[in-house]
């Protein structure tokens, strides 16, 4: 039902300065693959295979990640070597991959609509790389993509936060209807904790209907002077019907040093104790 996945991946990474002053922030490795890649694994679990991505001055490393490498491929054949290449290798032959620029960094909402270009008019798949999920179950777009099967509405993911950390998140209130599935009735873009409607946010992943377009286009700038998604999204649960999931797995918040350094804590451990 879901064939193609954006990834807005515009973003400077500023968090991350020096590392990321020529290195884009989705390239960051936890352990031996870099954040986007995993990305992209989660969305072919997904049965997903047309990945399109939002990129931006500086960003042709991720380009070449996802591109046969002649010279490293022939410098390690038929070496012990080899086999590390084999997971980037199988993305390559089964996956196709398009981009496109966006110019200017005016929120996500404007990376999102920037990748109208890619997408076209079907429903697609929104992944933020630097929020690196484990699913319980599969992962969270292959979670998100049996939900979309039965509601055919645009679909965001959720988390409870502590209602301190409010501002950092689009924020969602709304009735549950089945058990962690909500029918949102309003969205704010990070608010004080005083204004927050409840605990529950808005982490990096998404299913949109490509309605989402046209409703961006006019949608006015909100906080920061950016386009935001979360107003476009708060436009279309008026008009139609946009439901909340609450995933089952854990997110990793790698677009922060601390959440970087515990993702790869946890990865490592999990790689330690399958040997």
């Amino acid at each position: 039902m879901i064939l193609k996945c954006l990834f807005p991946a515009a973003g400077y990474g500023t968090r991350f300065l020096p590392a990321t002053k020529a290195m884009p922030k989705e390239m960051l490795p936890v352990l031996t693959k870099p954040l986007i890649q995993y990305g992209v694994e989660e969305a072919m679990e997904a049965g997903i295979k047309e990945m399109a991505i939002v990129t931006g001055r500086g960003k042709r490393a991720i380009e070449d990640h996802f591109d046969i490498s002649y010279e490293l491929e022939h410098q390690i054949k038929g070496t012990e070597k080899e086999k590390y290449l084999a997971d980037i290798r199988n993305i390559i032959d089964v996956c196709s991959f398009s981009y496109t620029r966006q110019i200017e960094m005016k929120g996500l909402g404007h990376a999102i609509l920037t990748g109208e270009t890619l997408i076209g008019s079907v429903p697609f798949a929104v992944l933020l790389a630097d929020d690196l999920c484990v699913g319980e179950e599969g992962g969270v777009l292959a979670q998100m993509s049996e939900l979309y099967k039965k509601y055919r509405c645009s679909i965001v993911a959720i988390e409870e936060i502590e209602i301190k950390d409010s501002s950092k998140y689009g924020i969602i209130s709304g009735k549950e209807m089945e058990e962690g599935v909500y029918m949102v009735s309003d969205m704010v873009e990070k608010p004080s904790p005083a204004d927050a409607p409840s605990n529950l946010a808005i982490i990096g992943r998404y299913i949109l209907t490509p309605d989402i377009f046209e409703i961006l286009k006019n949608t006015p700038t909100g906080k920061n002077g950016e386009l935001q998604i979360t107003d476009a999204l708060k436009t279309q649960a008026k008009n139609n019907m946009v439901i909340a999931y609450k995933f089952r797995g854990k997110r990793f918040d790698c677009g922060s040093v601390e959440g970087f350094v515990e993702a790869t804590n946890a990865f490592y451990e999990a790689e330690k104790n399958k040997s």
